[in-house]
């Protein structure tokens, strides 16, 4: 147990910031719709962070001549997106290991399940 509350953690920990940059800028596409041509036409820090959440690559004055490659950032999402899923299930886990009367902790889980299905069926036109 104490093992997995560590690999939680520091999963956790580590992949936070990267975490919080991509909920921030895709909060930021929600809210803000217009889309750039390429990758060369973001002149703004968060039109930049845009581009980085949707290309995976920091968009520099070279870009038209050279574009940059993606494939290392690539490859630290698809790190992110697993460390993230195990660091997620080992929080349910936790959750249901460590409250007693699991009961409040399941609620939670399908409610967090059933609210954002709700949403979207309740937005959908015709």
């Amino acid at each position: 147990m104490k093992l997995i509350r560590r690999l939680h953690l520091f999963l956790g920990v580590f992949f936070t910031p990267l975490l919080v940059f991509f909920v921030a800028t895709g909060w930021y596409q929600t809210i803000n719709p217009e889309r750039l041509k390429t990758a060369g036409d973001a002149e703004t820090l968060l039109q930049k962070f845009r581009v980085v959440h949707t290309d995976q690559v920091y968009p520099g004055d070279r870009e038209f001549s050279r574009p940059s490659s993606p494939k290392l950032f690539q490859g630290l999402i698809v790190a992110m997106s697993a460390a993230v899923l195990i660091s997620t299930a080992l929080g349910v886990f936790l959750a249901f290991k460590t409250v007693r009367g699991t009961g409040w902790v399941l609620f939670w889980l399908l409610a967090g399940l059933a609210v954002p299905v709700v949403l979207l069926w309740a937005g959908r036109r015709g």
